[in-house]
């Protein structure tokens, strides 16, 4: 079942190890499914050799429905942000290297760059630490979105979440084109922000971005 969906979330994954935001078999794609199970990316398994059939689906609690592999390690804190966040339909976890770094220096990644703000609406917090493949990650990314479509882990990695596998996808790569900035930047000086304004301007929609439907 959902044979194209499951093709969906490998592509995802191969993106997200294109833009090097993981390596190997790091990270996850989750994707929540009309009928209230989840895709989920298999734990330890290369992307480079995962077939769609590897990917597995769970129910709300984490079983698995179908698959023959074990589903991420992270699948408790997937299904955590799955169900305190009804808008989100996709959660990615990566371990990109600009933004994890910039975790390490600051508590909030300001949105200080169009890109920035167009593809996570907002500033981005960073969370605090908490060990990996456990619930706590999910929780942690539900307190401190605060309306960004990224959380920084503090030691660890990003999570990113979106209405469809694009939008997560597009908020954690420019995420990690914005960190790199912000970090290129803050070794020379200080980083100059944008107001309240000027971010809301920016991230309304005026209807001239990408093609039409």
């Amino acid at each position: 079942m959902y044979e194209a969906e499951k093709r969906a979330v490998l592509d995802c994954a191969l993106t997200m190890e294109h833009y090097r935001l993981v390596s190997l078999s790091g990270g996850n794609v989750s994707l929540r499914l009309p009928d209230g199970t989840f895709l989920v990316t298999p734990s330890a398994v290369r992307y480079d050799g995962m077939q769609p059939d590897d990917i597995v689906r769970v129910d709300a609690q984490g079983k698995v429905v179908e698959g023959h592999l074990r589903p991420s390690s992270d699948t408790s804190a997937l299904l955590y942000v799955f169900k305190h966040m009804p808008e989100v339909n996709v959660v990615i976890h990566t371990h990109q290297p600009y933004a994890t770094a910039a975790g390490l220096v600051t508590d909030m990644l300001p949105a200080f760059l169009t890109l920035m703000i167009d593809a996570t609406q907002k500033e981005v917090y960073v969370a605090p630490f908490t060990i990996s493949s456990d619930e706590g990650m999910g929780v942690l990314t539900v307190e401190y979105a605060r309306g960004a479509l990224c959380v920084i882990l503090k030691h660890h990695g990003v999570i990113a979440f979106g209405k469809n596998l694009d939008q997560a996808l597009e908020a954690a790569v420019y995420l990690e084109d914005a960190a790199k900035v912000y970090l290129l930047a803050r070794a020379v000086g200080p980083v100059p922000t944008l107001d309240e304004k000027q971010i809301a301007d920016q991230a309304e929609d005026r209807g001239n971005y990408g093609q039409k439907k």
